[in-house]
């Protein structure tokens, strides 16, 4: 399951409804504010007020008169008769619209302060969410990246890279002595030992160390690919929480297995028949050395030779071996064809 960036998307809604906010303030056309004559007034604060239309052009319209829900809270030096014992006026203030088909006339306290209301806490929500969708988000990340290795990951790369090379070395090394060969040619066949000397100085440790090598590789990839997402920590943001447990799992097999090969020293190995087999072939065009090194221990040759084609042959170990054991069958049936003569 890929990860799902909920805090994410609540620090964009919250930068929406802040967008929202900025656009009431900037669109809503905002009321214009103008002193009002109040000719009569109710104890209830009901009203009749007078005013002067700050946008009317006809001038026969300049003066407005209407019913309003006067202030009953504001100062009494206010309100009829005191503010002008003259007239017998009060004061009071409100606000016009500013356009439409209702221009100019009264607009309601309530109405105003709903437009701000909605308008402040428009802006107030939208800082909320941006603040929860910070430190969510941040609390969040901090726990998905914990697990997060990118050492282990490293280390198990470099050891896999070191196998895969080895391995790789030493089946170019068999797939030479397979094209120099062929059932025409004879083992003493320059070219055959050539090709033949790289496996021979190696030895058994070299074929047991490809064979380490092959198997290392079948081990560490699988494992490689579940901690992908632990070789660091945006990987580790990025993964689902399926991919994060896997990651955690593989990171702990990675680390038996790096203990396996330190206390083995298999690096150590892989390096150095990856350089006994880089040594490649003899370079002499004779193949002098080549020859005596085979004189030398024939039956080595032959063994490597037999394990790579597929087949025994004349002097090899397993040769011998039988050869030997046939030696003995035959002298044990001499044996007891004379002892049967004697006894007659």
């Amino acid at each position: 399951m890929k990860h799902v960036p909920f805090f994410r998307w609540v620090g964009t809604l919250g930068l929406l409804l802040i967008g929202c906010s900025v656009w009431l303030y900037a669109t809503v056309p905002e009321p214009k504010q103008v002193d009002l004559t109040v000719i009569s007034e109710r104890p209830d604060g009901a009203c009749t007020v007078r005013w002067f239309d700050p946008f009317a052009k006809d001038l026969d319209h300049v003066e407005r008169e209407a019913r309003y829900q006067c202030d009953v809270g504001r100062d009494p030096i206010l309100k009829a008769p005191n503010y002008d014992p003259e007239t017998g006026y009060g004061w009071d203030t409100g606000f016009v619209v500013p356009e439409g088909p209702h221009k100019g006339e009264l607009e309601g306290d309530d109405n105003v302060e709903w437009r701000t209301t909605l308008s402040d806490d428009t802006l107030l929500g939208g800082v909320f969410l941006i603040i929860l969708g910070a430190v969510g988000g941040n609390l969040r990340s901090l726990a998905r990246m914990t697990g997060a290795n990118p050492d282990i990951v490293r280390r198990a790369r470099r050891l896999r890279d070191a196998a895969a090379l080895v391995a790789q070395d030493h089946r170019l090394a068999m797939q030479a002595v397979r094209e120099a060969w062929t059932p025409k040619r004879a083992l003493e066949d320059p070219e055959v030992l050539s090709a033949l000397r790289v496996l021979a100085e190696t030895g058994p440790r070299g074929r047991k160390v490809a064979a380490a090598a092959d198997a290392l590789v079948d081990r560490l990839e699988p494992l490689l690919a579940d901690a992908a997402p632990a070789a660091g920590r945006r990987q580790m943001l990025a993964a689902g929480r399926e991919e994060r447990h896997h990651a955690k799992f593989a990171l702990a097999e990675l680390r038996v297995v790096l203990d396996e090969t330190e206390t083995r020293g298999l690096a150590e190995q892989f390096a150095q028949t990856s350089v006994d087999l880089l040594r490649g072939a003899d370079t002499d065009p004779n193949n002098l050395s080549t020859r005596v090194d085979f004189e030398s221990r024939p039956v080595e040759y032959r063994s490597v030779l037999a394990a790579i084609v597929g087949r025994d042959l004349p002097g090899t170990e397993t040769s011998v071996q039988q050869a030997v054991a046939a030696k003995g069958d035959a002298c044990a049936m001499d044996t007891d064809e004379g002892e049967h003569l004697t006894d007659r």
